[in-house]
């Protein structure tokens, strides 16, 4: 008898048993995945990217997915200004990172490890002066005295001054407003300042709110802005395969901007919430590439930096960086897509 009640009793501890084994199976192949997923994460190329216009080449790979036709994983952070983005390769949130050539001229003050891997995009008029007609602006002339509101040390506010010098302005003559970039639109609606001067696509913002208000002053050729990728020497040491990875895939975007232009503003239209105002291709040029051209214009960026005191303190403040071509690395480009390298270095 004591057997016939015993029997059944084993074959269940030895089910349990196998039912134990199974679970830690179960488990150690969730352990695995985790791990699997941890990698992954770790092998993600981190990419804050600046949103606007500029940034096309990027939603392009991202959106006709380049970046895993190329073996990359990228995940994309947007900010909301070229510093930001910047900002956050600083503090190593970010392996990449979308800004204007003038956060990188300001870096080289410090000795920083950062470095211009290629440009994405250049521009005469990617940067604009929006004004009051209410404030009795009509013309360049009109804004002596006038508060110009602008995001300071940026290449906003070095466009301004480019601006105000080639239309004889001393830009001591205008009251500069330093605001934050999502201000500036509700500051010139609201009467706060006569006119701003700042990217897309707050401009197309500001032209919304002020509706018949806003007038859009003439751009000459003062500043061609050079929209970079930047990355940190660190990452470009240890992450140099999956660099000339992204680096092919903005290449593959370049060419379907140019070879297809109308699904390009198609998928910039649509990143940009549908604006068509906010979408004008053919105030870029979508090439990537490094050119002579750059370092001359983070040359002429030194010397305003260093008059408007933007060098750090200390024993070398005010002084120019003693090699602006250290901030920039066109080994990889050269790699990547040969021939797109003109720059003397």
């Amino acid at each position: 008898m004591p057997s016939r009640h015993l029997a059944p009793l084993a074959l269940d501890f030895a089910a349990l048993r196998w039912a134990r084994r199974g679970i830690c199976l179960v488990f150690a192949a969730l352990a695995f995945a985790v791990a699997l997923a941890g990698s992954a994460m770790a092998d993600e190329l981190r990419l804050a990217v600046s949103k606007g216009p500029v940034s096309l080449p990027i939603y392009v790979a991202e959106s006709q997915g380049y970046f895993a036709r190329e073996g990359v994983a990228v995940r994309v952070h947007e900010c909301s200004s070229g510093r930001v983005c910047f900002q956050l390769l600083a503090s190593r949130q970010a392996d990449v990172a979308t800004a204007a050539e003038l956060l990188v001229t300001l870096a080289s003050f410090s000795g920083s490890d950062v470095a211009i891997i290629a440009t994405l995009s250049s521009s005469a008029q990617g940067i604009k002066l929006v004004a009051r007609r209410s404030a009795n602006i009509q013309g360049a002339q009109d804004l002596r005295g006038k508060r110009i509101a602008t995001v300071a040390g940026s290449s906003a506010q070095y466009f301004l001054d480019r601006w105000l010098v080639f239309h004889d302005i001393d830009p001591k003559d205008a009251e500069i407003v330093a605001l934050a970039p999502d201000r500036l639109a509700g500051a010139l609606a609201r009467h706060e300042v006569d006119a701003i001067a700042i990217w897309e696509p707050i401009v197309a913002a500001a032209g919304v709110a002020l509706a018949q208000d806003a007038l859009l002053l003439p751009i000459p050729r003062v500043y061609v802005q050079h929209f970079s990728l930047i990355a940190s020497r660190q990452a470009i040491a240890q992450r140099e395969d999956d660099l000339l990875k992204l680096l092919r895939a903005l290449a593959r975007a370049e060419r379907l901007i140019a070879e297809q232009p109308a699904l390009a503003l198609k998928i910039l239209r649509a990143r940009l919430n549908g604006d068509a105002s906010l979408a004008n291709l053919t105030e870029h040029d979508f090439r990537l590439t490094l050119e002579q051209s750059l370092i001359a214009t983070m040359d002429g960026q030194a010397r305003w930096a260093a008059r408007q005191g933007f060098a750090p303190a200390g024993p070398n403040s005010g002084s120019l960086p003693g090699n602006l071509l250290r901030s920039i690395d066109p080994t990889l480009l050269r790699k990547a897509v040969p021939g797109a390298v003109s720059l003397v270095h």
